[in-house]
């Protein structure tokens, strides 16, 4: 039996079980499947199932032709929730993320401006961030409840930093990150630090804090994105079918030294690929 004989909705219906991407890439063979592909039923299944909410949340209305049009918008940032969170789809495996800005989190003593400060920063998608004056006790704690993401899906947290020029302290000591989610915990240690290489003088320090209990062998290394700003990795969990709050975590206050000089943006959710 031809495929061209079978019915529109039946087309459709296939294609619904492939991604965004497959189904463009379908579209290709004949007329009957790009007019399938082009179908707003299949382009309300790519959509989560609580897009409408979700579009409820913007700070700023969007305006779409179709439901194809609205799931491409949504594959690129949206500020929601006056402003203080952002929501995309990934486009490659049309899964749910999430930026939490600095608002949004937990920070210790940031409302004093003698150890943080608020500030408009031009490169960042929100209106403020917040930069570390100087502090001994650094702890920055992030929330998300998992009915909010993608379900059946492994997500990476990511703290999401700059380090100002005069940033100092941030490598001195192993700096804990870790992740718990209902009986799930991950714990890691992070330095911070403009180059990524190691000196003589950091290796030691690893080493006598590893010594002393303070840290896991499991280091968390800074990586450069692409829009500039620096990420750390907190850990990672999966949202089973059990909803629960996941809570995410960079601490260092067992080195009792000054620190100063980091830009916070926020904490990032996004889905992991598994290879």
């Amino acid at each position: 039996m031809s495929l061209e004989l079978l019915p529109k909705e039946c087309i459709v219906e296939v294609l619904s079980f492939t991604s965004p991407r497959e189904a463009c890439q379908l579209s290709l063979i004949s007329t009957m499947f790009r007019d399938a592909a082009e179908s707003e039923v299949l382009w309300e299944k790519f959509l989560p199932s609580d897009y409408r909410d979700v579009l409820s949340r913007l700070l700023f209305p969007l305006e779409f032709i179709s439901k194809k049009d609205l799931f491409l918008r949504l594959c690129h940032p949206l500020l929601i929730d006056g402003g203080n969170k952002t929501f995309w789809i990934d486009k490659l495996n049309n899964k749910k993320c999430y930026m939490l800005s600095a608002r949004e989190l937990s920070i210790t003593w940031s409302n004093n401006k003698l150890y943080w400060c608020w500030k408009s920063f031009l490169p960042s998608r929100f209106a403020q961030v917040v930069e570390l004056i100087m502090v001994t006790w650094l702890d920055i704690q992030g929330k998300i409840n998992t009915r909010m993401l993608s379900p059946k899906t492994t997500y990476g947290a990511y703290l999401v930093i700059k380090l100002a020029n005069r940033a100092y302290g941030l490598h001195s000591f192993p700096i804990e990150v870790s992740i718990e989610a209902g009986d799930y915990k991950s714990c890691g240690t992070t330095f911070l630090r403009h180059n990524m290489a190691c000196s003589i003088c950091e290796l030691q320090t690893a080493n006598e804090a590893l010594a002393s209990g303070f840290a896991t062998s499991k280091e968390r290394v800074l990586n450069e994105r692409e829009d500039g700003w620096l990420e750390v990795e907190l850990g990672e969990f999966y949202t089973d079918a059990i909803e629960k709050d996941v809570k995410m975590c960079l601490r260092e206050v067992n080195g009792q030294h000054i620190k100063g000089g980091l830009i916070v943006e926020g904490i990032e959710l996004r889905p992991k690929f598994v290879v």
